[in-house]
């Protein structure tokens, strides 16, 4: 499953030139993280409530073309894995014109939230692993 999300970037976002500075992509993953776990019904609030956190342990970000003020950024994002620990997300970011400005990937693990020790989703919760696996295993079949 890929979702959709998109972006206006705000002039506090961009630098004298009008240019969307690097530093905001990871805002942006996080936005469209965000808005796709709350589409397959996994807003991170009712994660944390359940006692589990997903800190990032990685992020990668490739720059292609500049973003600019107030033109809308497309970001299409959908898991490209995910296991029982950890699950990395994969962001292709669009200009108006279609054209691919950036790429990244977060890598996010489960952990307690009490003592951020990492935790086995298909063990301790199989409900949440068997309805995320699901979205993954979609994407190989499209």
């Amino acid at each position: 499953m890929i979702f959709e999300s998109k972006i206006l970037p705000r002039y506090a976002e961009t630098d004298q030139m009008g240019v969307v500075h690097h530093s905001v992509y990871a805002i942006w993953y996080e936005q469209a993280r965000t808005d796709f776990l709350n589409a397959i019904g996994f807003p991170y609030d009712k994660i944390e409530e359940l006692g589990i956190m997903t800190p990032i342990v990685a992020l990668e970000s490739k720059y292609y073309k500049p973003a600019h003020y107030n033109e809308e950024v497309k970001i299409q994002t959908k898991f490209i894995q995910f296991t029982p620990v950890k699950f990395i997300i994969k962001y292709h970011l669009y200009n108006p014109q279609n054209e691919l400005i950036n790429m990244g990937t977060t890598t996010l693990t489960w952990v307690n939230k009490k003592n951020f020790k990492i935790v086995n989703i298909k063990k301790e919760f199989p409900d949440i692993f068997n309805k995320l696996i699901t979205y993954v295993e979609s994407d190989k079949s499209e």
